[in-house]
């Protein structure tokens, strides 16, 4: 039987997806908040930086996969405007409806669309977007090779993959605190603030086994992306890849 990462426990490949989703389910209401609280609100300027290079233009496609409550999605739907289209997809239901009604609430409605979906097997044609962009949900997939792979299909020639996620600390002073942070602030928090130490806890794990950024500029590449490049973000606590599909 085929045996994946969640978090630090190695469990069925068959089983990751459902024991995310449960995770999900569980912080879905306090997501937004707690993404504040446990970046002290930095979260929002990586995302900044990711919009900043998708190169989408008024009336481009773009695709926000593991989109959750949509900030990624406001974000591009501005930048493709009224003629344009961003698809918001995700794989946990509970998630991709705060977004949804995130998105509405803003006004961000005429020009987006949301839709359940699961990154590894995308229910679009291909070469269909301009831009797809990932954030913080990469690490999360079952078979990360397979959802890159996907992302790259739905890629027009020309179009751009960008890839925000948690990555290695490059500065060493950085990591003993980040270790601490994340061990025992994090969980600390959940139970704090969501009722719930254990999801934070294993989102905590899930970054220290997600791979470096040479190795995912790798993954990406084998997939068949071109270009590959990266900017560390915050000491490297958080990366940006971008590759190229041509």
């Amino acid at each position: 039987m085929e045996q994946t990462h969640f978090g630090f426990e190695t469990v069925p490949a068959a089983d990751k997806a459902e024991r995310v989703r449960a995770v999900f389910d569980s912080v879905a209401p306090n997501y937004d908040l707690m993404n504040d609280l446990m970046s002290v609100g930095l979260h929002r300027l990586w995302k900044r930086f990711a919009l900043g290079r998708t190169g989408l233009r008024p009336g481009d496609r773009a695709l926000d996969v593991a989109g959750g409550t949509g900030d990624l999605s406001a974000g591009m739907a501005r930048q493709v405007g009224p003629s344009g289209l961003v698809c918001h997809t995700d794989i946990n239901g509970e998630m991709l409806e705060i977004g949804r009604r995130r998105l509405v609430d803003a006004g961000l409605f005429g020009n987006v669309s949301t839709l359940q979906a699961n990154a590894e097997r995308l229910p679009f044609d291909d070469h269909s977007f301009h831009c797809v962009m990932i954030g913080f949900g990469l690490r999360n997939c079952t078979d990360k090779p397979a959802a890159l792979r996907e992302m790259a299909r739905v890629l027009k020639p020309g179009g751009r993959l960008l890839v925000l996620e948690f990555s290695k600390p490059v500065v060493q002073l950085i990591e003993p605190l980040y270790e601490l942070y994340s061990f025992r602030i994090l969980p600390w928090l959940g139970e704090l603030v969501a009722h719930d130490a254990a999801s934070y806890r294993y989102l905590a794990e899930s970054i220290r086994v997600h791979p470096d950024q040479e190795t995912l500029r790798g993954l990406m590449e084998t997939a068949g992306l071109e270009d590959v490049q990266y900017h560390n973000l915050s000491g490297g606590i958080v990366a940006l890849h971008i590759g190229y599909r041509y």
